[in-house]
């Protein structure tokens, strides 16, 4: 009769798992690193805003979430018809607007040009705008202003109910903080903000 063996007891290895806290530090740092990227990107590339009021209607309406790309104007400055964020520029600050409540018009004057409103047209140097993105004419007047060096003279394509620089002056280009560039929502209606000047 075969003798009964009996199997050698084995040293199992052990665990390569890494301990618990380790895992957690690992995960911390993941997080935290994403953060800052996502912090960098926030501010330097861009960021989402979204449209509170209807001063650029009919371009944005009230609820409209975009993309606010901030790199354009690293490069080049604004052009006439950009739509830009802005944050709040003294004049308006000292009306109780706080320093990052951002608002959203689009330029219409550039530095040593000279802007007037009168008759219900907008003139730039002399020469009487085509805007077909506005949603009616201005039924106010105001005498001719000219933009100091490094401001823009800006508006809101809701040309009656805008709080913009025919109210308040000019916008200093140091509190733009970038260029509106793509509708994500409302769904139906995502794609590039519409900056046609054409007449």
């Amino acid at each position: 009769m075969t003798p009964e063996t009996k199997a050698e007891p084995q040293n199992l290895p052990a665990s390569d798992s890494p301990p618990k806290w380790k895992i957690w530090w690992e995960n911390f740092q993941i997080l935290f690193i994403a953060l800052i990227l996502a912090l960098l990107v926030r501010s330097y590339v861009a960021e989402p805003r979204f449209i509170p009021s209807d001063s650029m209607v009919p371009t944005l309406q009230v609820g409209d979430r975009l993309v606010v790309e901030k790199l354009s104007y690293r490069s080049h400055p604004p052009e006439f018809g950009d739509i830009i964020v802005f944050d709040p520029p003294p004049q308006l600050q000292e009306l109780g607007y706080s320093k990052d409540q951002a608002f959203i018009k689009r330029i219409i004057g550039k530095p040593g040009q000279t802007v007037e409103i009168k008759s219900g047209k907008v003139f730039v140097d002399g020469q009487a705008l085509q805007e077909p993105y506005i949603a009616e004419a201005p039924r106010y007047t105001m005498r001719p202003a000219a933009v100091p060096a490094d401001s823009y003279f800006v508006m809101g394509d809701n040309r009656n109910n805008s709080n913009d620089s025919h109210v308040w002056g000019f916008l200093p280009k140091d509190f733009i903080l970038g260029r509106a560039w793509i509708r994500f929502y409302p769904f139906d209606r995502i794609g590039r903000v519409s900056i046609d000047t054409r007449s």
